[in-house]
């Protein structure tokens, strides 16, 4: 599926909005959501916010809805995020930071590392990364994902973004790199992760942040809790010259000027043939698998609908909460979904429903975000001037985590 070219509105789902609302929501409970969620409110020009109950199979799920017209010039999207690849924040806190007017979570991310004891999770998330059109990280391998199993024919790669002609869609980004010596060129296969592939060698940059690099030399491409590699290496290379190298991953912020090799196995042993001193250039970018416009922005998960139909193998016996986004009318208006984590509604929704409820919103190719206690929706309330939570997150209080779509909106 996520290498088949997208027809974006041949197959719109028949509903408006306002129809699926009507024939989704059932009666509110009392105190289902956070005071000030008041249904069918402006957010500002071209965003609005609805709150409705879903008839789930597992009880009644609660959602929180943003409805983004693209179409209104005033409006754009960017990535949430800390300012560091391997860093977290709550998205109300990377929404003030940056000014946004509403948001939701975005992608899985490196949690936890009790399988590698004395190994710091790094915070970052699984699937590439674009922000303001420059790209910040690539994807791990599927192994080393953290989440819910992927559909059949989906990947780590997969993304959902904006592109520069302002349309959203669903692609998947590989990573496009290489390693230049007067000797010859090596493959790059790694960009800010927090995962490397086995046998390879990766860059880490100033976006990276100053979370250990060890992370990326442990588990393989198959198996995420494999131990660490025992044959790592890692070269300093400042303004195109090789100025130190270490046999361990270190840590600490990465100059601007500076980028950080790290290999393991068969990529530690080629960085071990260069020496202080030498010319490198270190070239990488992200290239989009279908669409030639740039992204503007985009981040990773997976996707639940294409051109109006749920993919085949999704799951329909796991209830969770869930955050999903949504594409309408040709890539112009944007559905991003949030359930709510209160007790009366954690039962929440299986992957194959979440697909069904944004097909009902009117979307045609809908993408799966981090759910659970990372599911968090803010908006800004009428007259305010930062943004509040509209949800009830799982865990009673926001999780803090490493990207979100952001909504922005000059007034």
């Amino acid at each position: 599926m996520t290498r088949r070219q997208k027809r974006f509105g041949t197959a719109r789902a028949a509903l408006t909005l306002l129809t699926a609302l009507s024939a989704l929501a059932g009666t509110a409970l009392v105190g289902a959501a956070p005071a000030g969620a008041a249904q069918g409110t402006p957010v500002a020009p071209g965003v609005s916010y609805d709150e409705f109950d879903i008839a789930a199979a597992k009880g009644t799920a609660h959602a929180h809805v943003l409805t983004v017209d693209l179409r209104n010039p005033r409006v754009r999207l960017d990535l949430l995020h800390p300012g560091a690849v391997a860093a977290r924040a709550t998205i109300s806190e990377q929404a003030t930071a940056q000014g946004a007017v509403a948001g939701v979570n975005g992608d899985f991310f490196n949690i936890s590392e009790a399988q590698h004891p004395g190994v710091q999770a790094t915070g970052a998330s699984v699937g590439p990364a674009v922000a303001r059109g420059k790209a910040l990280k690539g994807a791990v391998p599927n192994g080393q994902r953290f989440g819910p199993a992927l559909p059949p024919g989906t990947d780590t790669e997969d993304v959902f973004g904006l592109g520069i002609d302002r349309r959203a869609r669903l692609d998947g980004l590989g990573l496009d790199g290489s390693i230049r010596t007067p000797e010859g060129r090596l493959p790059l296969r790694g960009l800010n992760q927090y995962a490397l592939p086995v046998g390879s060698i990766g860059a880490f940059t100033a976006k990276w942040g100053s979370v250990s690099r060890v992370r990326a030399t442990c588990g393989t491409d198959t198996d995420r809790a494999a131990p660490c590699s025992t044959d790592t290496y890692e070269v300093t290379v400042r303004r195109g010259r090789i100025v130190s190298t270490a046999d361990t991953p270190g840590s600490g912020p990465i100059a601007p000027d500076t980028t950080v090799l790290v290999g393991r196995e068969a990529g530690a042993q080629q960085l071990r043939k260069f020496f202080a001193g030498e010319h490198v250039t270190v070239r990488h970018r992200l290239v989009a698998s279908k669409s030639r416009v740039p992204f503007s922005f985009a981040l990773g998960g997976y996707p639940v609908l294409d051109d109006g139909q749920p993919l085949p193998g999704l799951d329909n016996r796991t209830s969770a909460v869930r955050t999903a986004v949504g594409i309408a009318d040709n890539g112009r208006r944007l559905l991003l979904l949030a359930l709510d984590g209160a007790p009366e509604y954690r039962a929440g929704l299986t992957i194959a429903e979440v697909a069904s409820v944004m097909r009902e919103l009117g979307s045609a190719d809908a993408f799966s975000l981090d759910g659970g206690g990372s599911s968090t929706l803010v908006a800004r309330a009428p007259g305010a001037g930062t943004v509040s939570v509209r949800n009830h997150p799982s865990d009673g209080v926001e999780r803090p985590v490493p990207n979100g779509i952001g909504v922005f909106s000059a007034r």
